[in-house]
């Protein structure tokens, strides 16, 4: 992308955007236009005020991206809000990560929070941590262990959706387990424990503890805890 040029701020101040090798924010920095680079790293404190287009990006403080962000590699540790679409072929979020529109990519592993105001689209969705999902959450494989908190989504979709309890390592004898919440979920192979959820639809069904389901349709199987709840069973 860049030819050597870099943009490296240690102290405060604004910026020309531009494309550049490199750019390493360590103090407070703004960047007033769209900004192409091979690398974009926050130590500091960033502000973009319009779009972003990186080969990698590393976020170890705090980056509001007004605009869009597109990158081949994010590692957020820190604090990352992107106003508008966030094309990120693979993320990990030990973090936050906030997105006013859509967030999309091919990677996914989530072991901080995610908060999504529109859809999340990838080939592979692997979250540990929390989410707050607007829209819809599709992937080919959907994983999901609930440690702490509620996870939520208005819609789920994928091939396999797998959703386990995980003891919180962090608080062994803590009471409290995460739940997720969402209106429809619907793939292939589906498992779900401690889920809410108005409609599951898949072929192959298995809803294990903690449930509350309003209505399950399935075309090849369907088992279930006795300790959770089923309103309507549909067979199609």
């Amino acid at each position: 992308m860049g030819k050597g040029q870099n943009l490296i701020i240690n102290g405060s101040g604004s910026y020309p955007g531009g494309i550049y090798d490199k750019v390493s924010i360590r103090g407070e920095g703004t960047i007033v236009n769209d900004v192409e680079s091979s690398v974009f790293h926050v130590y500091g404190t960033s502000e973009a005020r319009e779009n972003v287009k990186t080969g990698s990006v590393k976020i170890m403080g705090e980056a509001d991206v007004k605009g869009n962000l597109a990158a081949a590699e994010t590692l957020v540790m820190g604090t990352m809000i992107v106003g508008r679409n966030a094309s990120l072929k693979k993320i990990k979020i030990l973090g936050l990560l906030e997105v006013g529109e859509k967030l999309s990519g091919d990677v996914a592993t989530i072991k901080g929070s995610i908060s999504v105001k529109g859809d999340v689209e990838y080939e592979t969705f692997d979250s540990s941590g929390g989410f707050d999902i607007k829209g819809l959450l599709t992937a080919d494989k959907v994983k999901i262990a609930l440690r702490f908190g509620q996870s939520s989504a208005e819609e789920i979709g994928g091939g396999q959706i797998i959703v386990k309890r995980k003891k919180n390592s962090i608080l062994p004898f803590g009471k409290e387990e995460g739940t997720l919440t969402a209106k429809v979920i619907e793939g292939d192979d589906i498992y779900l424990e401690n889920t809410t959820a108005e409609v599951v639809r898949g072929n192959t069904v298995k809803i294990g503890p903690g449930c509350q389901i309003g209505l399950i349709e399935y075309t090849t199987e369907l088992k279930n805890d006795l300790s959770s709840t089923i309103k309507t069973k549909t067979k199609v």
